[in-house]
Formats: C-alpha cells, sequence, structure tokens
C-alpha cells in the first residue's frame, strides 16, 4: 500500500499535516499491507525507533473519526502529551477537534494516569471511545508507570468490549505472550529510515584512561562533518561537569559562523530566571556559558522552559552536543546523527546495576536525524580492552530482557487498583477482585507460566487479601452485608492520583493532634513519594538547611533530599528567589515552582482528608497554606496576588513596599508610576480596590 492508495480524506489531511512525507517507508506499508486500516482487531506494531510509528498511529486514528468515532492516544509523559498535542492540532483545520480529554475532543492526547481515571468513574466517556493507541506500549514493563496502563487496559477491556487497541512499541521479546493477553495480531519490521551503526569504543585505543577525552575526539569529528551529538551519563552532576570540560576545550575551535547563534541560546538561557524574578542560579550561568560554546546539559533540575529552548535549538541545529541523563530517551523527539553511552551502570537501591540491554537499545535509537543524516552511530564507551569484549557480548549481542508485569511488585499499585475497583462498583468481593487481577498481564504471566500456574490462583488470593486487610486497617475499604465498600476516605483516595502510600502518612499526621503546625504538614508532604525532591548539587555542607528546619520548630539528625525540599518551598513562601534559594541551600533550585505547585495540591489534598475524618481544626489555614505555596508569598500579598490575575509576587511586593496593603487610596498615576505596573494591570487595580467608591 502506498500514501497514494489511502482513502482521499485520510490522504489529504496527512498530505496537509505532514508535506514532508512523500511515500510510506517499507515498515509502514508492511503495517497497512497486515490489515492495520481495514481489520477491526488488536494490533502490537512493533518497528525501529525513527520508522514512523505516530503516522500508523494517525492513519488509523483519522479512520475511525471520519467514521464517526472517538480515539484516546496515550502516552506515558506530559513532554510527550503536549508534544503531540502540538503536532495533531494541524488536524483542526480539517474539523478534528484535538484535546487532552475524550468529552472534548474526537482525538485525545492523554498521559497514563489520566486514562486510568477516565477507565475509573467516567464510564460513559469511556463508552464512547473507539480506538485506543497506547505509544511506548514496552513502559507495562516499567515499575511505577507499567501497572498504571497495564489496569487501565484490562478495565477498558472488561468495561468497554467493543474498543480497540493498537499498541506503538519497540521490539520486545516476549511479543507472542502480549499479542496472547491482548488478542492481538502482531506486526514487526525492522526497516529504519536512518542506517544505524553501533560500536564500542575503548579508550585505551585513543591513547587515554578518560571516556571524556574519547567523547571529545567524537566531539571534534561531529564539528567537522556539521553533524551534532548526544551523550547519555547517569547522573546531573556529571551532565554539567562533561558539557563544562568539552566546552572548555573546543571554545577555541567553534565553527565561526555558529557563534552568534551560540550567543543567542546562552541569552535566552539567562532569560528564563529573570523573567520570573530571580537572578540566574548558578546552574544557569553554568548553563549558558557552555551553551555559548555550542555544548548544552539536560537534566530533571533545569527550569522546563530552559529544557524546552535547549530541544528546541539543539533540533535547529543552534547546538553542537547534549550531555543528559537517561530520562531523555523516553522525552521527547530530539534525533542526533551520533549518540553516545558513556555511563552503562545507573544507581539503584541495590547500588549501581548495569543498565538493561533495552535501555541501551532505545539510548542508541536516538542516533540518526530522519532528513538530515544519511546514517546514525551509536558508541557505548569502554576504558579497557576487556572491558570493551565484555559489553560488546552484553549489549551489541546481548537480547532484549523479557517484558515482565511489575503490578504484583508495585505494593501501592495493588492497593491503589484493589480501591478503584471497589470504589467504583466493580468488585464487591475479594473473588470479584481476584478475577480482576487475572485479567491482567500480571494475572495472564502467572496463570500461562508453566512455574507458576499450579499456585497462581492461591497466590493472587493472598495478595489480595494483604491488601485488603492494610486498606481496611487504615479505614479505605470496609465490609458491609452486601460486600466491600469504599470508605469515605478510600473515594477520596481512588478519584485522585496520589498513592495510597501518601494518602495514609497524610492520614495519620491529621490524627497526630495538636494545634495546626504549617511548617510540620510542608515536611510531611515532602516526605511522601508524590513529590519529586529538590536535590542537592554537592556535597557542600547541609547545615543551612537543618538550620532553617530548626527555625521552624523541626528538628531533624539526618538531612537529605527531603529535608532540602520542605527547606527550600519554606524559602519560597517567604519570596525568596530561586537565586537566593539555590545559594542558601546548595541546591537544584529550578525545580522549587514546580515542587510548590505539586505541594499546593497535596495541601488540599491533606485537608479533604481532614474532613472526611472530621477534623476541622486548621482548615483555613491549610486553605492560606496551599495558596502561599502556589503564589510564593508571604500571607499579606495574598488578596493581591489572588485578586489581580498575572500580577505576580515580585509585583506585588514591590506594590505593597510602596503604598501598603490597602490600595483604595491609590491613584491610577501612582499605579503607573511602580515599575512593571503597566495600564492594563492598573486598571485592573483600580477595579478590585474602587469598585465600591
Amino acid at each position: 500500500m502506498s500514501l497514494e492508495s489511502l482513502d482521499p480524506p485520510i490522504k489529504e489531511i496527512i498530505k496537509d499535516s505532514y508535506p514532508q512525507i512523500q511515500d510510506l517507508n517499507p515498515a509502514q506499508k508492511a503495517v497497512l499491507d497486515a490489515g492495520l486500516l481495514d481489520d477491526p482487531e488488536n494490533y502490537i506494531i512493533a518497528i525501529p525507533t525513527a520508522s514512523g510509528k505516530t503516522l500508523l498511529g494517525v492513519m488509523a486514528a483519522l479512520k475511525t473519526i471520519l467514521n464517526g468515532g472517538k480515539v484516546v492516544y496515550a502516552v506515558p509523559l506530559i513532554s510527550i502529551q503536549n508534544e503531540k498535542v502540538k503536532e495533531f492540532k494541524k488536524f483542526e483545520e480539517h474539523g478534528i477537534k484535538v484535546g487532552k480529554h475524550p468529552s472534548s475532543s474526537d482525538l485525545s492526547v492523554m498521559v497514563f494516569e489520566s486514562y486510568d481515571a477516565l477507565t475509573r468513574f467516567s464510564w460513559n466517556t469511556l463508552s464512547e471511545v473507539d480506538l485506543l493507541i497506547v505509544d511506548e506500549f514496552h513502559m507495562i514493563g516499567e515499575y511505577s508507570r507499567g501497572p498504571t496502563i497495564e489496569c487501565a487496559i484490562t478495565r477498558s477491556r472488561i468495561l468497554n468490549q467493543d474498543i480497540r487497541l493498537i499498541a506503538l512499541s519497540a521490539t520486545l521479546q516476549n511479543m507472542e505472550e502480549l499479542s496472547t493477553w491482548l488478542g492481538a495480531r502482531v506486526v514487526e519490521h525492522d526497516y529504519r529510515p536512518i542506517p544505524l551503526f553501533k560500536d564500542i569504543l575503548n579508550a585505551e585505543d585513543y591513547g587515554t584512561k578518560n571516556k571524556n577525552d574519547v567523547i571529545l575526539s567524537i566531539l571534534t569529528d561531529s564539528m567537522d562533518e556539521s553533524s551534532q551529538a548526544l551523550v547519555f551519563v547517569s547522573t546531573r552532576r556529571f551532565t554539567e561537569s562533561l558539557a563544562n570540560y568539552l566546552a572548555g576545550k573546543i571554545k577555541r575551535n567553534l565553527p565561526r559562523e555558529k557563534k552568534k547563534a551560540f550567543k543567542s541560546v546562552a541569552e535566552k538561557i539567562l532569560d528564563v530566571p529573570r523573567r520570573r524574578g530571580s537572578l540566574p542560579t548558578e546552574v544557569c550561568l553554568k548553563l549558558a556559558e557552555c551553551a555559548e560554546n555550542g555544548m548544552a546539559f539536560h537534566h530533571a533540575g533545569l527550569f522546563d522552559r530552559q529544557k524546552e529552548i535547549i530541544e528546541e535549538e539543539f533540533r535547529a541545529g543552534n547546538l553542537l552536543m547534549i550531555t543528559a541523563t537517561p530520562s531523555l530517551m523516553y522525552g521527547v523527539n530530539l534525533p542526533s546523527k551520533n549518540v553516545v553511552i558513556r555511563d552503562y551502570t545507573r544507581w539503584t537501591s541495590q547500588g549501581p546495576q548495569p543498565i538493561p540491554v533495552f535501555d541501551y537499545l532505545q539510548m542508541s535509537g536516538r542516533a540518526g536525524r530522519p532528513g538530515y543524516d544519511d546514517e546514525g552511530f551509536s558508541y557505548l564507551i569502554a576504558k579497557t580492552l576487556p572491558e570493551a569484549e565484555q559489553l560488546q557480548y552484553q549489549y551489541l549481542f546481548g537480547e532484549i530482557e523479557a517484558t515482565n508485569s511489575r503490578l504484583l511488585e508495585n505494593r501501592d499499585a495493588v492497593y491503589r487498583q484493589i480501591i478503584s475497583q471497589v470504589a467504583a462498583g466493580m468488585a464487591k468481593n475479594p473473588g470479584e477482585l481476584l478475577e480482576f487481577f487475572k485479567d491482567t498481564f500480571s494475572g495472564f504471566q502467572m496463570t500461562h507460566s508453566e512455574y507458576s500456574s499450579l499456585f497462581a490462583s492461591d497466590s493472587l488470593e493472598f495478595q489480595i487479601k494483604e491488601a485488603l486487610d492494610f486498606l481496611m486497617e487504615h479505614g479505605m475499604i470496609q465490609a458491609v452485608p452486601d460486600g466491600l465498600r469504599a470508605t469515605a476516605l478510600g473515594m477520596l483516595i481512588a478519584k485522585s492520583n496520589y498513592s495510597v502510600q501518601t494518602a495514609v502518612r497524610l492520614k495519620e499526621f491529621a490524627r497526630s493532634g495538636g494545634e495546626f503546625d504549617t511548617s510540620r504538614l510542608v515536611y510531611e508532604i515532602c516526605r511522601t513519594p508524590d513529590i519529586i525532591p529538590i536535590s542537592f548539587k554537592g556535597r557542600k555542607s547541609r547545615d543551612p538547611v537543618r538550620d532553617r528546619l530548626n527555625l521552624a520548630g523541626l528538628f531533624v539528625v539526618d538531612v537529605g533530599n527531603e529535608e532540602a525540599t520542605a527547606a527550600t518551598l519554606m524559602e519560597w513562601m517567604d519570596e525568596r528567589s530561586e537565586y537566593e534559594i539555590e545559594n542558601a541551600f546548595n541546591v537544584y533550585a529550578a525545580s522549587t515552582r514546580r515542587a510548590a505547585y505539586e505541594t499546593s495540591l497535596l495541601v488540599k489534598f491533606h485537608r479533604e482528608i481532614c474532613q472526611v475524618l472530621g477534623i476541622y481544626t486548621g482548615l483555613d489555614s491549610m486553605e492560606t497554606l496551599a495558596a502561599r505555596l502556589y503564589y510564593g508569598v508571604k500571607e499579606e500579598l495574598l488578596p493581591l496576588v489572588v485578586s489581580i490575575r498575572r500580577l505576580g509576587r515580585r509585583r506585588a511586593r514591590t506594590l505593597v513596599d510602596a503604598f501598603g496593603t490597602d490600595l483604595r487610596h491609590v491613584s491610577r498615576e501612582e499605579l503607573l508610576r511602580i515599575e512593571g505596573i503597566g495600564p492594563k494591570t492598573a486598571d485592573n487595580i483600580m477595579k478590585k480596590y474602587h469598585a465600591h467608591d
């Protein structure tokens, strides 16, 4: 099948939305020839990275929508969701509504957690979904997000038996097992538009013991041929030190025609904190200095906008190399001609462990830019010849690991799914819970394994009973005459996306008694698994964090990232900038605003828990705390920042310092004399404070 042989309406939309695509590649043709657009069956499509999986999903989605149906395109990360929504928005020119929820869209892009929530409590909307496309389907074997999409798929198939599923995936070892569970046809193809050459490099062959010097050699060759490189290392600190090292080595040999572009990238990076009312942090300055020399590092400790700038400028050819943590392999589409994997171990709770073969292939798959490169190169670096031989055996010739369900390993996921099933009325007794878990991929693997099938039911029953005992003990599920029922607390948890462990911690805190303590609540929230902690940048003294917590009446012995997060948020509410916070505590302060937002939502969740438990002390204080976290202000500024849209804490503080908190007697002319206050903002303030004059 060719592009020209598609149905005319689909062909027209594809040509308008993807003008760079002249025809389908061999992998896409093979999938279409296998019946993707004509058969109503489920499909698993397994073709290499950059081989056009998204377009195949799009064609199936368009056919469903043009026939009057609705489609959900499920992705694992918000960054991918935003990228896909932006890509699919072109379809709106053809009358197709694109959004993030099927209640208001023909094609909705949802993260796994949002789709899971849809399957729990929006059954009417779920019944209208005709096609579910799961992108990055291989993540079903990942510990945290895997159980979420696994159970969402299971519930979808129970509640909407007419739903069709298309899974887009990298090649998996146990494809037959997955396809049997889904009742899906598998179409695999090894075509890759850009040939990929994988190699193991040995530092000794370069006359060095330093892997970074090998990367420098690759970078120098890339510069000579005007290509780019992407380097994966294991930690944030390593991304920074490597980018800084390489920038220092090449700054005298930068392409003259690129220097202006590099400087522009650096200025954009420095502009991000300034627009937020902060001086550039040390990390920002280091990143900008690297960018001015064509280098950038990319990790979770940067401002979100800075990461976007790095991605955009790299795609535009305005950076020579990015050094990144492995999380980038699952993020946005960011190919490069050369991919270097410097670190093949990752720190785990069991210490440093080798990365899976699957992850090696995912990172390598970033090599080769369609439309730019004729070939891609992936390099894994060893220090010695024996190490290189071992890596060659392990990664170049090693088999991909089997994709196994992690549902039963993740106790919190088991608790959440049981609460969800009971709260949604889909399970009233342990037997019905057992049937649900048997329908999951985890249950399928257990009941179809020659080793575990004989005791699969007993094992599942035991795990369900153990989980039910825990949930009953904590007042989330209760036994009533007609079976199991979720309590008000259980319903609250089921309708949230928070972990059960978080709910238990906040429940125990609510019942601990005594007067409401803002600082203690912030600290408790920072210790929950639903807050991504703000981490220390290095091994400098942690006494400033301890001192800040002591000042708040919190006395801690060990100071880690959780304590750093709590201290950071306390300073944030005292109107400190990211620059000031980084200098005070030596942390990656760019994450402050994101952590403050998530903490403010968890304060509201805690408030709801208190109401459910009949604890009404401090409810108003919790509302105030949530607002202070969200806006990053002292209490006296709340009336201003809440009521004047987009005023922000910096301008609000300037106003209060100039006129006090009562602006009723301030004229419009006086307001306009304040730096940053324009006519529109001045009018909004006048409307708010002079409404009854």
